[in-house]
C-alpha cells in the first residue's frame, strides 16, 4: 500500500504560464495520471494555446470562481464545485474571462499522462 499528503501550496508554481500553475502528479509520486492545480486572475488563459489531445481525457473541476471554456460549440460557464469533462480529440481553451471579478481556481485532471499528444487548434 501506498499513501502521500501533498500541500499543493508547498509545490512551486511552473514559469511557462501566464496563470499560477502547480505541477502536482509528481510530488504526489502518481504515474498515470496528470494533474495540476490552475489560479487564473481575469483575463488569464489556463493552457498555453486552443488545444486538443489525441488520446488524453481531461476534466476541470472548479474550487472557486467561474471558469469560462471556448470550443467549436460555443463558450461554456463552470461555477464553483462544477465539473468540465473534455473527450480527446474535442478542442478548447480555458480561461477566466476578462470581465470576471476574482481569480478562478481549478483542478485539472488529465489521462493517460502522454506527451506529444496536444496540437493547437485553428478555429
Amino acid at each position: 500500500m501506498g499513501y502521500r499528503v501533498l500541500d499543493t501550496d508547498d509545490v512551486d508554481t511552473t514559469d511557462d504560464r501566464s496563470c499560477s500553475m502547480r505541477r502536482l502528479a509528481e510530488p504526489a509520486g502518481l504515474e498515470r495520471v496528470a494533474l495540476n492545480r490552475f489560479r487564473a486572475e481575469p483575463g488569464e488563459m489556463l493552457p498555453l494555446a486552443y488545444h486538443y489531445h489525441d488520446e488524453q481525457e481531461e476534466a476541470f473541476y472548479v474550487i472557486s470562481g467561474t471558469l469560462s471554456v471556448e470550443t467549436p460549440d460555443g463558450t461554456y460557464e463552470i461555477e464553483q464545485d462544477g465539473l468540465f469533462a473534455i473527450d480527446p480529440g474535442s478542442p478548447q481553451r480555458a480561461f477566466n474571462a476578462e470581465t470576471a471579478t476574482a481569480a478562478v481556481e481549478v483542478l485539472a485532471i488529465g489521462a493517460p499522462p502522454v506527451s506529444g499528444d496536444v496540437h493547437a487548434y485553428e478555429s
